[in-house]
């Protein structure tokens, strides 16, 4: 079963599109979820969780259309948006008993071990706390409830290294119950290269491709050249160039590209930046 799945997903306003969005992720996985500012990110999200309600297509969280899903679905979904939805004069303990009341599946023990793990000062209330430390106190809420399926957006955003890999980590134990699922915005494409199943690139409200990071490594590489070697190769098989006072380098689907040639591998922000900067010509 598919933790979650939109098919033909459009959402339309007076200057952005999105345009029949198709995305699958399968249960037990987690797919990252990434595109420059503008892309369509944090519209897709709001469509997922219906909070903004679709122009067309279908969406399905845990096998359920989102605009039905009940409350028992609810429950099962853990979501971390990019800003703290917390009162500024509540404290942690006192969100958990407004939380409690809300979850028939609350923690309290899992979300005090959260709460520890992330260091986050019991004695300071929410407006006390820096952008790291609510974005920490938002994971450990969404967590605390024993969701199936976390929906996170620009989760590690705000975040040293030190404070991201714990949070990496603690998604890592997260993940290991095979009924669970991350998906994942990020502009942090290191975060997504160490945990991620799926990588989905949109790009003007489009989506450019879904692939596993294997797929993804496999199929795309960096090609460094001259511009006569360049002017020989098919241009399908070229994604992007970039050009330098040390020559060429070409975004090329390798396992196409015929040849004695040496392909680099591609980073998720390598790729992105052929797709989105350079143009073929």
């Amino acid at each position: 079963m598919n933790a979650l799945k939109l098919e033909n997903v459009t959402k339309k306003y007076d200057s952005f599109t999105l345009d029949n969005i198709n995305i699958e992720l399968p249960q037990g996985c987690i797919m990252g979820f990434v595109g420059e500012n503008g892309a369509g990110k944090s519209t897709t999200i709001k469509l997922i969780l219906d909070l903004i309600r679709r122009d067309g297509g279908n969406i399905e969280i845990l096998g359920q259309d989102n605009i039905k899903v009940g409350k028992e679905i609810r429950e099962d979904i853990g979501v971390v948006l990019d800003e703290a939805c917390f009162h500024e004069n509540l404290n942690h303990v006192q969100i958990a008993k407004v939380m409690k009341n809300i979850y028939k599946t609350w923690d309290d023990k899992n979300f005090e071990s959260l709460v520890s793990k992330f260091s986050l000062d019991p004695k300071k209330t929410v407006k006390e706390y820096s952008r790291g430390m609510k974005m920490k106190l938002s994971i450990a809420v969404a967590l605390a409830h024993s969701p199936k399926l976390l929906i996170l957006d620009e989760a590690t955003s705000g975040l040293d290294p030190i404070a991201r890999d714990e949070i990496l980590d603690v998604f890592f134990d997260f993940i290991q119950d095979e009924q669970h699922s991350i998906f994942m915005s990020s502009h942090i494409t290191s975060d997504l290269e160490k945990i991620c199943d799926y990588i989905t690139f949109i790009h003007k409200g489009k989506i450019v491709f879904c692939h596993t990071k294997d797929e993804l490594s496999e199929t795309y590489g960096i090609l460094k050249c001259s511009q006569e070697e360049l002017d020989r190769i098919d241009k399908s098989l070229i994604k992007g160039i970039r050009k330098n006072n040390f020559g060429i380098e070409a975004l090329v689907l390798r396992d196409a590209l015929k040849g004695n040639f040496i392909i680099d591998n591609a980073s998720i922000e390598e790729i992105m930046l052929f797709f989105v900067k350079e143009n073929v010509k």
